[in-house]
């Protein structure tokens, strides 16, 4: 079984324009997209790891080694996401308490 990981290595943020004002809905659209597609690409990396597994259960593949570190790479994703949205809820609900 051939599956690469290569093109999920490196996560590309869009440019942001720094001469010209962003909307609020300009900013809301860029940063829902980079969300959307780094959650795709934390699926991508959850299911090679989940067809790896598998596949080496089969006996198709029998490069443990190459299945343990995919999967680690799963979990790393996975924690640092998940982490990420910790971050995320806790800035917004500071944002929330802060008096105007």
């Amino acid at each position: 079984m051939n599956v690469s990981i290569n093109s999920l290595q490196h996560v590309q943020l869009p440019k942001v324009q720094t001469s010209s004002k962003v909307t609020p809905g300009q900013a809301q659209s860029s940063f829902a997209n980079i969300l959307k597609n780094t959650i795709n690409d934390v699926n991508k990396l959850q299911n090679l790891s989940d067809m790896k597994t598998e596949a080496l259960a089969q006996g198709k593949i029998d490069n443990l080694h190459d299945v343990m570190i995919t999967a680690q790479k799963a979990s790393v994703t996975l924690q640092a996401t998940v982490e990420v949205q910790r971050k995320a809820i806790d800035a917004y609900n500071e944002i929330m308490r802060m008096q105007v």
